[in-house]
């Protein structure tokens, strides 16, 4: 196969999407299979496949146990924290999320009811999300660690039957109690009165069940589950929601992303043939969370839908216990593909920037590294690939897609790679390059990144309990299409190139200039581990770029040096219109626990305006130690 049959099968998806997605529909069970694939094509929020009815859990698991594969291991569960693995068949983890189900509807969720899932890397989370699928119910899976507040927001907005949590969760330095913040979400909820199931991990303070206890009547795990039989899987509309997954930074009222059972079902599994070449018994292994989205499509459903065997990391990419963390993992479980945010790399590469540590172990099973979450930087994206000596492969999608708008579909046929790009759109996504009018912009410029409607499937349906409110947020701006919030440009090749969001565009004396782009020169220089540029207010250009640095491990360099030399190649490579002069070595930038640099909060400090500090930070010590750089007289 060539490009031009990657050409063919996507033009195919925009011009056909009927046929298109009824024919990948067909590896996927249906309770009652679809005669048509899209009602509303032309309506703002349309649905896919109206007439089935389906089940995830079933497919996700069922389905391979009755193929003859419940032997074969559909989950790996390695923490590197307590120095533990374990190991789930498909029959065995098909028996615990059908038990846990039955503990659910003792309970009393039933279909189209909630469940907040706020756990953190464990088996029991993927346990909890599948058995609430398995009653046709909706999970909400709020990232473990969230403060009270942050949880109370999503409980309020969901209005849960049930709330299922643990003891609390681990970092390499502390224990995170969850319990008390549970307790105070529900309060602040007003939702005191909602059953809590709760599994109880060693050394963590607060316990359920206790006499007197705050939490006394809150349910044990494993105590439930001791007595549970299994619950059958419940059919449901395709259209039906499978879960709502709240975006993460969001201010005043949580926007909550809903996905359907069986569009999602289906755009899954066409991915991880497609996009992944990934088939049944391949070990898939996404390092990343199930609070975040990218842990929901590939740690938990799609290596499932596919029959493949996915693995749960608990542990970081350093520290846990050192740089060869993920090379272990890789190692031990024979992972075929990883996954993995571009800052995981970075981090990695800073500490051990000639992969020393991957000399240990054997990475033969590897044959392909995914990138996706940030920017993949050109320089990282070539140590990888010389280290693992495997292709690097980025690709960009949003919570809001569940799955990549632009990605080089590996299973269809490898197509030659660009440093810099996620390749081609994905089939379905009619993406464009517009203008601030919506006027289509000549190849090579960049603009605003916009996708034509209908979304394929997979795709967010609407936010909960608001249909106005998403289309206020994603459809108002340019008429026709989903508004992405991205920058980037389209090559004379086809290929994607995508900047950063839109508000990390500067204008600089009237040029309009992407950080991204200043970004990834820097990135280039062989002392910088990561950077992030801004732009900050200047009264006599308007906005001038500003470079905050992070040096690789063991480099030696002076700052006045430094910054001539990344002066000289900002010149080289984009002109003195960046006018670019200033840069500032930091010891770290602030990030979200997902990997996200964040950006518009350094800009805000710079420029002296309010800000808040997103609940999603990693560390927030790491504003607390740039304040005083930011905020600096330049």
């Amino acid at each position: 196969m060539s490009e031009e049959d990657y050409r063919a099968v996507y033009q195919r998806s925009l011009h056909d999407p009927e046929g298109f997605w009824l024919e990948a529909a067909r590896a996927v069970d249906w309770d009652q299979e679809p005669s048509r694939a899209l009602d509303g094509a032309s309506a703002l929020i349309s649905k896919w496949f109206p007439d089935a009815r389906i089940n995830t859990s079933f497919n996700a698991l069922d389905r391979h146990v009755l193929a003859g594969r419940g032997g074969q291991d559909a989950l790996i569960y390695d923490s590197a924290m307590l120095g533990i693995q374990r190991h789930y068949s498909y029959a065995e983890l098909t028996d615990l999320v059908a038990r846990f189900a039955s503990v659910l509807r003792s309970h009393g969720v039933d279909k189209g009811d909630r469940v907040v899932i706020y756990m953190p890397m464990i088996p029991e989370t993927v346990i909890a999300m599948l058995a609430t699928a398995r009653l046709g119910a909706v999970h909400s899976v709020v990232f473990g660690g969230f403060a009270a507040a942050e949880l109370a927001s999503r409980i309020a907005d969901a209005q849960p039957a049930v709330v299922v949590t643990a003891s609390g969760g681990l970092e390499p330095s502390r224990r995170i109690e969850y319990l008390p913040a549970v307790a105070e979400a529900l309060r602040l909820a007003d939702a005191g009165s909602t059953p809590v199931i709760v599994k109880v991990r060693d050394g963590f303070e607060a316990a359920a069940g206790g006499s007197g206890s705050p939490y006394e009547s809150w349910r044990d795990w494993d105590t439930e589950m001791l007595e549970a039989g299994p619950a059958d899987p419940v059919p449901v509309a395709a259209s039906d929601p499978l879960y709502v997954l709240y975006t993460s930074g969001t201010t005043g009222a949580p926007k909550g992303v809903v996905r359907d059972n069986g569009g999602h079902a289906t755009a899954l599994m066409w991915t991880m043939t497609n996009l992944y070449d990934i088939h049944p018994g391949d070990v898939m292994w996404t390092a990343s969370d199930v609070g975040w989205v990218v842990g929901h499509s590939y740690i938990v459903y799609g290596p499932l839908l596919a029959g493949a065997t996915t693995v749960l990391y608990e542990g970081k990419p350093v520290g846990t216990p050192d740089a060869g963390a993920f090379w272990r993992v890789v190692s031990d479980h024979r992972v075929r593909v990883l996954f993995t945010a571009p800052t995981a790399l970075r981090a990695i590469r800073k500490v051990d920037p000639e992969a020393a540590e991957l000399a240990k172990y054997d990475m033969s099973s590897l044959t392909t590294l995914f990138a996706a979450g940030e920017r993949l930087d050109s320089d990282t994206y070539h140590w990888a690939g010389r280290v693992l000596n495997v292709p690097v492969v980025d690709h960009w999608w949003q919570t809001e897609t569940g799955w990549a708008i632009c990605g080089n579909p590996r299973g269809l046929e490898p197509l030659p790679i660009k440093a810099g790009s996620p390749s081609f759109p994905m089939p379905g996504f009619d993406l464009r390059i517009v203008d601030g009018r919506g006027d289509r912009v000549p190849t090579g410029t960049e603009g605003n990144i916009v996708l034509g409607l209908p979304l394929p499937p997979g795709t967010l349906m609407t936010l909960w309990g608001s249909d106005e409110r998403y289309i206020s947020s994603y459809l108002n701006a340019f008429p026709g299409y989903y508004t992405t919030g991205d920058s980037g440009y389209v090559d004379e090749d086809g290929y994607v190139f995508v900047m950063g969001r839109t508000d990390d565009v500067i204008n600089v004396a009237g040029h309009r200039l992407s950080t991204g782009a200043i970004e990834q020169v820097l990135a280039q220089h062989p002392a910088v581990a990561e950077c992030a540029v801004i732009g900050l207010a200047d009264v006599l250009k308007g906005q001038r770029a500003s470079a905050y640095i992070v040096l690789k491990s063991g480099v030696h360099i002076t700052e006045e040096q430094l910054v001539k030399e990344l002066v000289t190649m900002v010149r080289e490579h984009i002109g003195p219109v960046a006018d670019f002069k200033q840069a500032v070595v930091v010891d770290s930038l602030p990030k979200t626990r997902s990997g996200k640099i964040l950006r518009k909060t350094m800009r805000q400090i710079a420029d002296g305006h309010e800000y808040t500090v997103p609940s999603t930070i990693e560390d927030a010590s790491v504003i607390d130690s740039l304040l005083p750089i930011l905020r600096m007289p330049r």
